[in-house]
């Protein structure tokens, strides 16, 4: 397919000078709109205005310019139909064969306001209708709808004497035509939430754009990518250094970035396995690092680190002087970064602001699962008191400590807690017995005055007199059970302060 004539018509003008300039220089005529003309044109670049072709002026404040026959005709035209050929040459339609258009930015407009009648104005027309023209076409007419490819497009052009190889076509189109799927989903999903549809509307859109391959997905013969929709939380940070991304170092980071984003206080969240093996709130990152780190020495080997401050070169130093896979805060200092530099595998992701309450995802077989993020740490009101002994004020300081670490431990959770640190965690058990059992092992001798938390209604009173053999002061827990007046009665016989939360967090 030979190229000697093409449309330009962008929104984002980043390399579009430079590209007219190189098509201008192979010959080939130039078709444009609007601002987009104006700028090729101030920039040397000989063009003809689209209402030129089509005998129409541009109209309705730009919202109808290239929305006619002329321009349509040019682009849809099947070149090896006769029929089609004597159509164009009877209404003086001339082919069309390149077309360069990306869109007006409405993602980056919903970013930015939510004042409707800007966000309307931001909807583009007759862009994603010459894409999808172009890439119908695609045996005929080129499509470039990214920037990124016009260095490519144009040294293709230049070598093959203006011609473009069926497969760069094809790719493009296929190219097209999800930008312009993706670009409809956005608008659908924004419209639906602005115009009441409901929370889980009865078509669920989903559009995410490739971020980068992986190392590997959760075993090293899976091969995985991460995607991303918007630009935060994991998919919106920085590597800074460090080998590759694997799968479970992506879930990892994700979950320590979750879980510090619990806390106002610096602090510092170990994740192994998708678990925190330690967490800790203090003065500084460097003592936070250093608790969290205690909690449970063993397990934080290669685990995942993040931390709510910026990380300084001490502890940085503390956390390279034992093996750690990757490590997340929202920035560094120069000394931080020369200190971690050293290590050459250890994945540096720079990561900023907490995860909106997006709908969460997961995928079963034939369908998905969807739900609204879990964002409510207590009902209002607070914790109920449910047993004669109150918890002092240090203790519901470490009881609602404990209930943030508890939300992000996988069920059946249980979370040992002391001084604004974790000190012993069971996750994952079918019994939460068991998981008490091995969170108490786990904080051994510093368990005596700690507190504990349930991430569900603890069922039976074994558990709350295994917490009481073991010095136990304190409970939180949902409360909810059939035997909550068990369970009760065994804290008072215990002596233990227990209070309720009235609402759960499991997580599956």
């Amino acid at each position: 397919m030979r190229v000697t004539r093409a449309l330009i018509s962008v929104s984002d003008k980043a390399g579009v000078v430079e590209l007219a300039k190189g098509l201008q220089k192979l010959g080939i005529e130039i078709i444009s709109t609007g601002g987009t003309a104006k700028v090729l044109k101030e920039n040397g670049v000989k063009v003809k205005d689209v209402s030129e072709v089509t005998g129409f002026p541009e109209m309705l404040g730009g919202r109808v310019k290239t929305l006619h026959p002329k321009i349509h005709g040019g682009i849809l035209a099947v070149r090896e139909k006769n029929k089609h050929m004597q159509e164009l040459k009877e209404r003086g339609i001339q082919p069309i064969d390149l077309v360069v258009v990306n869109l007006y930015p409405f993602e980056e407009t919903i970013n930015r306001t939510d004042e409707i009648d800007e966000v309307i104005e931001n909807i583009d027309i007759g862009g994603p209708a010459m894409l999808r023209s172009a890439a119908k076409n695609y045996r005929n007419v080129a499509v470039v709808v990214d920037p990124a490819d016009y260095t490519e497009i144009l040294e293709e052009l230049r070598k093959n004497d203006r011609e473009l190889s069926d497969e760069t076509r094809k790719k493009l189109a296929a190219k097209a035509f999800a930008r312009t799927a993706r670009y409809d989903t956005i608008i659908s999903n924004y419209l639906g939430e602005k115009f009441g549809t409901g929370e889980f509307p009865g078509t669920l859109g989903l559009t995410y754009e490739k971020l980068l391959e992986l190392r590997y997905g959760e075993n090293p013969h899976q091969k995985a990518a991460l995607y991303k929709n918007r630009n935060e939380g994991i998919a919106g940070g920085r590597q800074l250094h460090g080998r590759q991304l694997s799968f479970n170092n992506v879930l990892d980071l994700d979950a320590a970035l979750k879980t510090v984003n619990e806390f106002e206080e610096p602090t510092a969240v170990i994740i192994k396995h998708g678990n925190p093996c330690g967490v800790a709130s203090e003065k500084n990152i460097l003592e936070a690092y250093r608790r969290a780190h205690a909690c449970d020495p063993v397990s934080a080997y290669g685990g995942v680190v993040a931390v709510n401050r910026q990380l300084d070169e001490a502890t940085a130093k503390e956390i390279v002087s034992t093996f750690i896979e990757a490590l997340a805060a929202p920035s560094y200092d120069a000394e931080a970064l020369e200190v971690l530099g050293g290590k050459k595998n250890l994945r540096v992701m720079e990561l900023a602001g907490k995860v909106k309450n997006e709908l969460e995802l997961r995928q079963v077989s034939g369908g998905m699962l969807v739900q609204k993020r879990d964002v409510l740490l207590l009902r209002p009101g607070g914790v109920k008191v449910v047993t004669q002994k109150k918890p002092s004020k240090k203790e519901m300081e470490d009881l609602i400590f404990a209930w943030k670490v508890a939300k992000h431990v996988k069920s059946n959770a249980i979370v040992v807690a002391k001084e604004k640190q974790a000190i012993g965690v069971g996750a994952g058990q079918m019994s939460r017995v068991e998981s008490t059992e091995i969170a108490i092992k786990k904080a051994g001798e510093r368990v005596r005055g700690a507190v504990l938390a349930s991430d569900a209604f603890i069922p039976f009173a074994d558990s709350i007199d295994k917490a009481a053999d073991a010095g136990i002061t304190s409970v939180i827990q949902p409360g909810g059970s059939v035997h909550d007046a068990e369970v009760i009665e065994a804290a008072n016989k215990h002596g233990i302060a227990m209070v309720f939360t009235g609402i759960r967090h499991f997580k599956h």
